[in-house]
């Protein structure tokens, strides 16, 4: 089995510009496909040829009913889909990488130019490091994970035209395989056919949920987006008339309320009255 821990360290920096769905598609990835493979799947496949057995004695027969009914190694199949599936990933992670280095570059520049301080916040990285996916990123992964879903869909469908029904047979009479007689033929037996149906069908579930969680990705960007969407104007109309104003006149209940709940307004016109009655009086006198 081929070494993984290459493609494992460039899907894990992954991980730190994805969303919370892109991570578990990648623990998915890690856990249910990569160390499945590579720690029981090619044992069960490892004596393929080795425990196939057919009972024609002619020279080359029995490789050629095995070449009949294996047209491709499972595993191989598998590694080869999951290296295709992963490559939209690491075209992603190549493109964040780059623009956060151009962000960076254009940050530090716009420093030196203004005694260290910039004007500029930036864009696609907030105050710890983390990776928004805005603007040019956003719709590059929707596009990787457009991608991923065609391949998922694609190698599924190639799996079903390479070998044919799910489920792996005990024996099989193989008669349309030259140098085997033609018209007797021979019979041939595959060894642990049970363990190897289990696993195509392990494998095609893993498939199925990976093309779910990238849906569902794309389903929680969209709707992430369309709020951030609505969210700008409401702060953009905010801004502009979030100023409070001083009020003109006095709010009347909270008059009442100072007062013990007694009218102001008309007690000091009385006041004013009587004062104003008096003041009369006295010089009428």
């Amino acid at each position: 089995m081929s070494d993984w821990s290459y493609l494992s360290k460039l899907l894990h920096k992954v991980q730190a510009h994805s969303t919370v769905v892109g991570k578990i598609w990648m623990s998915v990835l890690f856990i249910f496909r990569i160390f499945v493979l590579g720690a029981a799947a090619d044992n069960v496949w490892g004596d393929e040829l080795s425990e196939f057995y057919c009972d024609s004695k002619e020279p080359g027969c029995t490789n050629s009913c095995y070449n009949w009914m294996f047209p491709m190694s499972y595993v191989h199949y598998w590694v080869l889909q999951i290296t295709f599936v992963s490559t939209p990933t690491l075209v992603y992670l190549g493109h964040a990488v780059l623009i956060i280095h151009k962000e960076k570059k254009m940050i530090e520049l716009e420093q030196s130019k203004i005694n260290g301080n910039a004007l500029k916040t930036p864009k696609y990285t907030d105050e710890r490091g983390k990776v928004k996916i805005k603007g040019i990123l956003f719709y590059t992964y929707m596009t990787q994970l457009v991608f991923k879903i065609i391949l998922e869909g694609g190698f599924t469908i190639g799996q079903f035209y390479v070998f044919g029904p799910l489920k792996v047979v005990s024996n099989f009479h193989c008669k349309n395989s030259p140098p085997c007689a033609l018209e007797s033929g021979s019979r041939c037996y595959i060894s642990r056919p049970t363990e190897k149906t289990i696993f195509i069908f392990f494998m095609l579930a893993v498939s199925g949920i990976s093309v779910l969680l990238n849906i569902v990705e794309i389903v929680y960007l969209l709707c992430n987006k369309g709020k951030s969407a609505k969210r700008q104007p409401a702060a953009q109309s905010h801004v502009l008339t979030g100023q409070p104003r001083a009020p003109t006149k006095p709010a009347w209940g909270a008059m009442r309320n100072q007062y013990g709940g007694y009218p102001l307004l008309p007690i000091q016109s009385q006041v004013t009255t009587c004062l104003s009655s008096d003041n009369s009086h006295i010089h009428a006198e």
